[in-house]
């Protein structure tokens, strides 16, 4: 009873996907004179502008009347607010992390790219703090992990407002020395004129409102260059070149979808995902829909639920309902929390 229930909420749960671009907080710089170009191992690097994907790329889609682009040539660069720093609390020194996700489980397997629609929230928190829900793509032990992540985040200390942002990281030795969010570090290839990465979403979803606003981003490897491809909507925004890696050159090992936040230095945690604990009405939850994997073929699939396993480890704080598959949702799970005292 309670999953029919779910299908019928859902196909009365209208869809908006977010697709405007605004230049206010982005400078267009020279594409060539991006910050990529500075990595030591990209010095002569060829951009990249064919991509071998099942799917077509139709660059003059319906939605390209509501953006703001930058000029032939250039691209947006996201302008850097002073006092914000980039620090990436994922290590022993920044106790504090909980997480409440679904992830592939380490049986051997090769994927070579991840998808998944993300319903869009916002939320409060304090300027220490931080809440997202992404993707992750890994390979290698701890210590030389090599790790994309890519969704939205409310990071304070990031970027200065309390703000749903679209927001990426990048790191190729377990974050030691490499890797950063976005473009803040040389590394990540910028293609698009459209303003995204760092981006503020204008909409999120409302609780318990009959639309949710959501986006759809996919991270891919590229089959012949090798380059793991940033896609949303129907466009490559960017890449990060394969000189970047070690392990995820083989492709990834482990795929990871959900929420991840980080507490304030008096303990408290922060909310993940809308801030309420899952429900069966997707209009009362946070989500994710269609979620799905490249496999080591480069197809795009359903995740398999025999090949996943749930995480979540603040119980009291928050909480995962995985739903499976359903032919309206795809794979689906609906996960979040207010967070509070959690623990470390």
């Amino acid at each position: 009873m309670a999953l029919h229930l779910l299908l019928v909420l859902s196909s009365y749960m209208f869809l908006t996907q977010v697709v405007e671009g605004n230049l206010d907080d982005f400078d267009c710089v020279d594409v060539y004179k991006q910050p990529a170009f500075q990595h030591p191992l990209l010095k002569h690097h060829k951009i990249q502008e064919i991509f071998n994907l099942d799917e077509i790329l139709d660059r003059k889609n319906e939605y390209e009347t509501n953006y703001q682009s930058c000029p032939k040539g250039t691209v947006p660069l996201l302008k850097q607010i002073n006092g914000t720093k980039s620090v990436h609390l994922d290590t022993v020194e920044y106790p504090g992390q909980h997480f409440a996700t679904i992830e592939t489980v380490l049986d051997g397997s090769i994927y070579r790219g991840a998808q998944a629609n993300i319903s869009l929230h916002s939320l409060n928190l304090q300027e220490n703090q931080y809440s997202k829900s992404q993707i992750w793509l890994e390979n290698g032990p701890r210590n030389e992990l090599n790790s994309i992540q890519v969704g939205w985040a409310v990071h304070p200390r990031l970027y200065g407002d309390t703000r749903t942002r679209f927001t990426m990281y990048w790191t190729a030795d377990g974050y030691k020395n490499s890797g950063c969010y976005n473009i803040q570090c040389p590394g990540f290839v910028i293609v698009t004129q459209i303003p995204w990465i760092g981006k503020a979403f204008s909409r999120t979803s409302i609780y318990g409102s009959n639309e949710s606003v959501s986006f759809t981003p996919q991270v891919f490897q590229d089959g012949i260059s090798g380059n793991w491809g940033l896609k949303i909507l129907n466009e490559v925004i960017g890449y990060w070149p394969k000189e970047l890696f070690t392990h995820l050159n083989e492709g990834a090992s482990l795929i990871r979808f959900g929420g991840n936040t980080f507490m304030s230095p008096d303990g408290i945690s922060p909310p993940m995902g809308n801030g309420y604990f899952p429900v069966i009405d997707f209009q009362k939850s946070s989500y994710f829909l269609h979620v799905k994997v490249k496999n080591s073929n480069y197809q795009l699939v359903d995740i398999e639920d025999g090949k996943t396993r749930l995480y979540s480890d603040s119980y009291q704080c928050y909480r995962l309902t995985y739903w499976g598959y359903f032919k309206s949702n795809g794979v689906s799970f609906s996960f979040g929390g207010p967070g509070g005292d959690c623990g470390t």
